[in-house]
């Protein structure tokens, strides 16, 4: 990670040698938030990933990059909804040049943030951005761990009715001799079996749905929405998301999610929880090149005393192997999990739709991964 410090630290002395001085001449002084949403937009180069549109009949439309900046400004702000937004810039001076307005009469209005939104979300542009975030800043670099979990994405929206498959009748008794039943492959069957990213990623469901999950004290908890499934290296930086329906097991996107960040990062371990313990994806993990250190699922009761009385003899011994050490790491994505929800608008979604859903979040992830770059040098 010497070399990512090193360049992190160049671009962060032109921020305060050069950028800032001369934004803080301008405009005033800056305050830590402002700060860090000026290196969200200069990392970022929202411009870079807009499409040229050049001269078209009729009125010309608003900045489409300056409406993405304010909509990264919502994120590092933790503003609520849109309203919220454009009353903080119509009040604030500073914020509103910082994303490209002038005068309070050059800012577009509500309906016109919403259509563009929607544009975002078609074109996947946050997506891209983060994607580019990543691989400029750490595509080069050896990461030691890969932290895999997922969230709670709670939506204000109707979940789909589920469609009950009509199974086929098995055949009763044992097969003749010589005759053989087919059996369907299951989703990680068919992952591990060759499937493309990309056909991994459109096999998974992402319409809203009801989610249910056994919480750290043992109770079932249930949602309507979505979950939003990270992967985060050393330093709390995520690198990939994938966002599915909330009833999605975790163990359906690991592959998925692990050929994403493969492609852009290098890391030598995966660390993912008990819900991950499948022997396709350790097999997957291994296929990369890396070392799987998932947590076992004890499948029976037998083998959960068993494990619960080798646990408790490890620490009368004051004995912990260095694969337990190493899981320890995995605490990054939970990190990663709660900043964005407390700090990032990941609790506050009032868009509606796979897409819109994923490109909210998206803007939250962007301001987190900058602001985790960034403590990297501090």
């Amino acid at each position: 990670m010497n070399q990512t410090r090193r360049s992190l630290s160049t671009i962060w002395d032109h921020f305060q040698g050069q950028l800032f001085p001369w934004l803080q001449e301008e405009l005033g002084p800056l305050s830590k938030k402002q700060q860090h949403l000026v290196a969200v937009l200069d990392l970022a180069q929202v411009e870079a990933h807009l499409p040229y549109i050049g001269r078209v009949p009729g009125r010309p439309e608003h900045s489409r990059g300056s409406i993405a900046h304010a909509f990264v400004a919502k994120a590092v702000y933790n503003l609520t909804t849109t309203e919220a937004l454009l009353d903080y810039l119509k009040s604030s001076k500073t914020l509103r040049r910082l994303c490209g307005w002038e005068k309070r009469q050059d800012m577009p209005s509500a309906s016109t943030f919403s259509r563009a939104f929607a544009e975002f979300s078609a074109s996947q542009l946050v997506e891209r951005i983060h994607d580019c975030i990543v691989q400029t800043h750490m595509g080069e670099q050896l990461c030691c761990h890969v932290s895999r979990d997922s969230t709670t994405i709670v939506a204000r929206e109707k979940p789909v009715k589920s469609i009950t498959k009509t199974k086929k009748p098995a055949k009763r008794g044992r097969p003749k001799k010589g005759e053989t039943r087919s059996k369907e492959p299951t989703r990680l069957e068919k992952q591990l079996a060759g499937m493309s990213m990309e056909e991994m990623i459109e096999d998974l469901p992402t319409a809203c749905d009801v989610g249910t999950k056994r919480n750290s004290k043992g109770y079932k908890t249930s949602w309507t929405g979505y979950k939003l499934h990270i992967d985060a290296v050393d330093g709390g930086v995520p690198v990939s998301c994938i966002l599915t329906s909330a009833s999605v097991h975790d163990s359906q996107v690991a592959m998925p999610l692990a050929e994403m960040t493969y492609q852009r990062v290098t890391s030598c371990y995966d660390l993912m929880d008990a819900a991950y313990d499948a022997s396709q994806i350790k097999q997957h993990s291994q296929s990369l090149g890396h070392v799987p250190l998932i947590d076992e699922n004890p499948r029976t009761s037998a083998r959960k005393a068993e494990i619960k009385e080798e646990l408790k003899g490890r620490r009368v011994a004051g004995y912990q192997l260095a694969e337990a050490k190493r899981y320890n790491e995995r605490s990054t994505v939970e990190r990663v999990n709660g900043r964005l929800k407390d700090e990032f608008n990941g609790n506050m979604v009032r868009v509606r739709g796979h897409a819109k859903v994923m490109t909210h979040l998206m803007f939250g992830i962007i301001a987190l991964t900058v602001d985790q770059l960034m403590r990297w040098i501090e």
